[in-house]
């Protein structure tokens, strides 16, 4: 008998996507925008997004889904912000499954909710290749990490519309360009939109702010 080949990883994608399509269905019948939030672990998505609620506290209905592999730590510090939030805990995996997705939408009210910001697992290559059916990708890029990440980690910078350099109140303190960053960065994405921001001074949060209502109100249009 011949060797027989299963694409699994073939299977798995495809599977990904059905489940992505059905999500997109979801935040189109609620009328929300999906903001999928991706990075390395400690590049302050989850300051960044309590900055963001304090920017569109009265113009624009936020939720939260929080994806860590453990722990509800960062669900506990949205919650002080008296928003819905929902944990996914991931265990094994580095990415937010759409499956695992779907079943926390089912714990929000979605009727009341403008904007859902879903904060992926720590991960610039596993994130990068899984639809969530969002309507915009958010790639974050603290000023620590290093300037070389959209050439070591193409495809997450590739497939995100919007890129958040945070920390920039840090650049007096660390090695990083900017300038090389920003380059990089248009060079795989040409249309990618940058802000450059710090949750400590609040810089650039107002724009990035303005940028997601934007995007919601072109949506319900």
């Amino acid at each position: 008998m011949g060797n027989v080949t299963i694409p699994v990883g073939q299977a798995v994608q495809q599977s990904a996507e059905a489940e992505a399509d059905i999500l997109k269905g979801v935040f189109a019948a609620h009328r929300l925008l999906a903001v999928n939030l991706v990075s390395s672990p400690g590049s302050g998505k989850t300051t960044l997004i309590e900055a963001l609620i304090g920017a569109l506290a009265g113009r624009k209905r936020i939720a939260v889904v929080e994806g860590d592999v453990e722990t509800d730590i960062d669900a506990a510090r949205i919650r002080k912000h008296g928003v819905q939030v929902h944990q996914i805990m991931t265990r094994s995996s580095c990415h937010i499954p759409p499956f695992m997705l779907r079943e926390a939408l089912g714990r929000l009210d979605l009727g009341s909710v403008d904007i859902l910001v879903i904060e992926n697992v720590g991960n610039l290559v596993c994130p990068a290749e899984i639809p969530l059916g969002e309507d915009v990708r958010v790639v974050a890029l603290s000023v620590t990490e290093g300037d070389e990440k959209p050439l070591k980690y193409p495809l997450i910078f590739r497939t995100s519309s919007l890129l958040a350099l945070t920390k920039i109140d840090l650049l007096p303190y660390v090695r990083f360009d900017v300038g090389n960053v920003e380059t990089a960065a248009r060079a795989i994405n040409p249309e990618v939109g940058i802000f450059r921001m710090s949750s400590v001074t609040g810089e650039g949060i107002a724009a990035f702010a303005d940028r997601l209502a934007a995007l919601h109100d072109a949506k319900v249009g």
